[in-house]
């Protein structure tokens, strides 16, 4: 206590305006959940990894830091699954999607010598006392940076609830053995409180799911409201009820009464198959990407270095995707990783490495080529009626927060939520790296996508003007005349043309797309190209001029930007298909992006 007294300038407590970092390490990937927790700098508000918080004490003579711990609970195997409240995933009251519940615990460390003291406690000077409590209860600055959690819109009441009528038909329905009166499903079947009648429901995309009996019984007879038998409970709001006339789910306050007029007491039912809105977010969280990605063949998670994952932000696919790329390059794997190691990175940082993007640089490629967080992590997996589970080995991957806030804080597009371009994005980040090593530009990592274009243009007289400057990207049309399967299109078109008039729809096998070989794209960027209404100085005249296109150097890796939208007949943009771009052998290696 007395060592603790001697520090208390080096304590402040937090005004509203302070950023204050407790759920993540600035320079690693660290989290109150690691092995060593996390320190909280009780003068700077920053985080800190156990292997990394000696060297903020060297660079800044901070000694009092918080100490935060979080261990999971043993979870007892008949305790009760809470009862979500909200259709939502990492908010309070919304689906925990199976993570572990945590237990959190706080000490005061000292350093150099990691001298412990109890919090709470009421031996602590009161100043002490003060600022841990104010960093404990104020919102980190990881979380008002954070991603909105995924929500749906709460259900509205169906205007057919509480006038719904109906039929005096006798119909009993019984507590169980339910089946489809029009074919042998006995899941997913839907109890149309009309007429009592149970009926199987929609078909999915994947084949999964119902015939499409209870749809095509309501475009028969009219009757809009039914309830997913296997979700009556006797809570009854957490009943799915839908209205195929106002199409979504709905809320039917009277939902016991017309029930009942089927005989059925709902307070002795048990939950067994998911209502659809868990349906839907089950597929949103654990989308099964096999069956879009490989030809659909089970694909074997990779671990240890370069194999780790970036874990979505809710809006960040384009970062990742970028990311990934970007750090398989030997230039920013040499630049970041091999030559600027995270104390030297930290050591040169500003004041707050948090908003030091050769900083984050750093970290982020740690991150990704250490193979230190691409470990198998044991995860339960829901099944069926969410009662069984099977553990499979999946990858926790990094949350790239700190990168994302410091190299999209001078980007008004990508400082937002909305869905982002990820060739705008690259452009962005390179522009960035460019900027941050203007001074030291033999290292450079932006330099290896570099590349000089030349333009000549050549008006009639013969005199010739040349345009120099330097890119990052290869723009390149797709001449879809130059496609080497026009058989095979003109076949597809009469195939899309009967189905269309019988009303059918093509299947995935039967969908024929243009290849297009990359040797004629590039031969698109080189043809010669009329330029019109061209000013020439030596015919003092409008006229037409002739430009052609060329590099006059290679970049190490050529990112090529393959243009999807061409300009129709009035102007007006049109997105092109999925087109198979053709790689042909050439005396250079090109590295897609």
């Amino acid at each position: 206590m007395e060592l603790l007294r001697s520090y208390l300038s080096r304590v402040r407590i937090p005004e509203p305006t302070n950023r204050i970092y407790k759920q993540e390490c600035c320079v690693s990937f660290e989290t109150p959940k690691s092995k060593g927790g996390l320190f909280v700098d009780m003068n700077s508000f920053l985080a800190f990894g156990k292997d990394y918080v000696g060297w903020n004490y060297e660079k800044t003579g901070n000694p009092v830091y918080l100490h935060i711990k979080e261990t999971i609970k043993p979870v007892s195997e008949d305790r009760p699954s809470k009862k979500p409240t909200l259709l939502a995933i990492g908010i309070e009251g919304g689906f925990d999607n199976n993570e572990p519940e945590y237990e959190v615990s706080y000490e005061i460390v000292i350093l150099p010598d990691y001298v412990t003291l109890p919090f709470p406690s009421v031996e602590l000077p009161e100043k002490v006392r003060l600022a841990v409590d104010a960093v404990i209860m104020a919102a980190g600055a990881e979380r008002k940076e954070q991603i909105s959690a995924w929500t749906a819109d709460k259900k509205l009441v169906s205007k057919h609830a509480m006038d719904l009528k109906q039929l005096d038909n006798g119909v009993i329905v019984p507590p169980s053995g339910w089946k489809c009166e029009k074919c042998d499903k006995t899941e997913n079947l839907w109890l149309n409180l009309t007429d009592g009648s149970i009926l199987c429901g929609r078909s999915n995309w994947d084949g999964s799911g119902g015939n499409n009996h209870a749809v095509n019984h309501y475009n028969v007879t009219g009757y809009p409201l039914a309830v997913k038998l296997g979700t009556i409970t006797a809570d009854l709001e957490a009943a799915d009820v839908y209205s195929y006339d106002e199409d979504e789910s709905v809320v039917d306050p009277l939902l016991a009464q017309h029930l009942l007029h089927f005989g059925i007491d709902f307070s002795s039912l048990q939950k067994t198959e998911m209502t659809t809105a868990e349906r839907e977010l089950d597929q949103n969280t654990n989308f099964d990407w096999n069956r879009i990605q490989e030809s659909g063949q089970e694909v074997e998670p990779l671990f240890g270095p370069g194999y780790t994952g970036l874990v979505n932000l809710g809006n960040s696919c384009y970062l990742a995707a970028t990311m990934q790329v970007v750090f398989s390059t030997r230039g920013f794997y040499t630049r970041y990783y091999l030559n600027q190691n995270l104390k030297m990175a930290f050591d040169n940082a500003l004041a707050d490495p948090t908003v030091d993007l050769n900083m984050q640089l750093a970290k982020l490629a740690h991150g990704l080529l250490s193979g230190k967080y691409s470990l198998p992590a044991t995860k339960k997996d829901d099944v069926g009626d969410m009662t069984n589970s099977t553990l499979t080995a999946k990858q926790e991957g990094i949350p790239p927060r700190m990168f994302k806030s410091v190299i999209a804080a001078s980007h008004p597009e990508f400082s937002t939520m909305r869905q982002q371009d990820a060739l705008e994005f690259f452009l962005h980040f390179i522009d960035q790296v460019e900027r941050i090593n203007v001074g030291n530009p033999n290292f450079d990592p932006s330099r290896s996508f570099k590349f000089g274009i030349e333009e000549r243009l050549q008006c009639p007289s013969g005199r010739v003007a040349y345009n120099k400057r330097h890119d990052y990207i290869l723009s390149l049309s797709i001449p879809l005349h130059k496609a080497t399967n026009k058989k095979e299109l003109e076949e597809f078109q009469k195939l899309r043309a009967e189905k269309d008039a019988e009303g059918k729809e093509l299947s995935a096998d039967e969908i024929v797309r243009p290849r297009v070989l990359l040797k004629d794209c590039l031969d698109c960027f080189s043809a010669p190209e009329e330029v019109h209404d061209f000013y020439s100085t030596a015919l003092d005249a409008r006229t037409t001029a002739v430009k052609t296109a060329g590099l006059t150097s290679f970049p190490d890796y050529l990112v090529l930007h393959m243009r999807k939208f061409v300009m129709e007949e009035g102007w007006v943009p049109k997105k092109l298909g999925t087109i198979n771009v053709a790689l042909i052998s050439l005396p250079v290696y090109l590295t897609w992006y």
